[in-house]
């Protein structure tokens, strides 16, 4: 299969340089050519399968045609090793809990399977001894996720971008502290819009292009995108496993970078069964005004306590316009939004603890409040919990009046690294990236 830019204004290219070059020259983002259509009987067996059958087929019907099964097969069933539980909350509402990985993040999906998948198609060390280098920018789960994913691969360095002060202090030791050797993590004097633009740009600068081979492990490759379709089949099984009516299904989709959502809307054009989506975002509303009013208005990111979706120029973006046509009105009648503040957010957490038991991260409490105020009676709704709670247990504890012991889930890193420290411009980061091979 071929894949094409979002732009339009570069070739066509082939899975190995869509997956290895991260965007497409023009700065477009890559998309497959068509989105295949998964066979119908696949959908008559689909409660008897695991996470791993389902992942292959999927993905068989994504890659097949570029990569041998077999290697799909190998490749699932290293990545996709941990479990995803669908959690009843309510009669019909449910939480399917993404964040059993070995980070505690959904990162951990997508990234997951796209390193796998490099290091298929891109073989390393590569035979002329050039290493590939792998930017990532990092609201707060992804550069560890990336870090852990391509931990101590020869022929490979990772630089991780990430905003001063806006991670939490367990996401921070997660990307500061490594056990991997190849990793490189830099502070940014900005925000991830800030960082996201400067991996962006490296990846596009033509000095730096002719020293190093560069890729991005943001949900930007679209390895990491498509792989992301993975757990919105394994979600509907479960439901038919359970034996619920899923005529009416809605997903609450947490929104930052949007690769998740745009997922899921390719994950609907195969033909799972799915109603309807709803964009669950902090107060960087950015997408959510643009389903209200049909302006895209991007702007700086205001730091909330659901970190990792502070987010004000999402890349994914131009991926939902391309998947919608550009159509404003089509788009908005598939996804509708919702937008919440820290203390709204606070007094979900408080709230579904107190009713249900259930412990919510700030990112999983905004998708959940977002699907019990936007479900109707007849729908069934699936949350998507993206980040472990253990993560966020500094600003959880005090919000839910009880010492959670959740630190045997906090996976302890030991060997502090260096930190560089830069101001938010392409000049810092080109120096660190050819100081690195020299």
């Amino acid at each position: 299969m071929q894949y094409y830019s979002t732009i339009g204004q570069a070739d066509k290219a082939t899975l190995c340089e869509a997956v290895v070059n991260g965007l497409a020259p023009d700065g477009g983002l890559y998309m497959p050519e068509r989105i295949p259509t998964i066979p119908k009987a696949f959908f008559n067996n689909i409660s008897e399968m695991s996470l791993a059958d389902i992942s292959f087929v999927v993905a068989n019907l994504l890659f097949g045609n570029d990569l041998d099964s077999e290697i799909i097969n190998d490749i699932i069933k290293s990545a996709m090793s941990f479990d995803i539980p669908l959690v009843n909350i309510s009669e019909n509402k449910y939480i399917l809990e993404l964040f059993h990985g070995p980070t505690l993040s959904f990162k951990d999906i997508g990234v997951g399977f796209m390193s796998r998948m490099l290091t298929h198609i891109y073989p390393m060390p590569r035979k002329d001894g050039r290493i590939v280098n792998i930017l990532v920018a990092t609201s707060g789960d992804a550069g560890n996720a990336v870090a852990h994913g391509f931990m101590n691969i020869p022929g490979t360095r990772v630089f991780i971008l990430y905003p001063k002060d806006r991670l939490n202090s367990v996401q921070e030791n997660q990307v500061s502290m490594s056990d991997a050797t190849n990793v490189v993590p830099i502070e940014v004097r900005g925000s991830f819009d800030d960082c996201q633009a400067m991996v962006r740009n490296a990846i596009l600068d033509p000095e730096i292009n002719e020293e190093m081979v560069l890729t991005s492990a943001n949900s930007v490759n679209v390895a990491r995108l498509m792989s992301q379709c993975f757990y919105y089949f394994w979600a509907y099984a479960q439901l038919i496993r359970l034996g619920v009516n899923t005529d009416n299904l809605v997903f609450s989709v947490p929104s930052g970078n949007l690769g998740s959502l745009t997922a899921g809307v390719i994950s609907k054009r195969m033909g799972l069964p799915v109603k309807r989506f709803i964009a669950s975002s902090n107060s960087n509303a950015v997408f959510y005004d643009y389903l209200k009013t049909g302006i895209y208005h991007p702007r700086h990111s205001k730091a909330t306590m659901a970190n990792v979706m502070d987010v004000g120029d999402p890349a994914n973006f131009t991926r939902l316009l391309d998947l919608y046509n550009n159509n404003h009105e089509k788009m908005s009648s598939e996804i509708s939004g919702y937008t919440y503040s820290d203390e709204q957010i606070k007094e979900t957490i408080y709230n579904t603890y107190a009713t249900n038991g259930y412990v919510c991260d700030p990112h999983g409490a905004i998708a959940y409040r977002a699907l019990s105020e936007g479900l109707g009676n007849d729908e069934i709704g699936i949350a998507l919990a993206t980040t472990h709670p253990a993560k966020s247990i500094d600003s959880i504890t005090p919000v839910v009046g009880v010492n959670l012991n959740m630190s045997r889930q906090i996976h302890k890193k030991q060997s502090e690294k260096r930190v560089e420290c830069i101001y938010p411009t392409i000049s810092a980061l080109k120096n660190i990236l050819l100081n690195s091979i020299k």
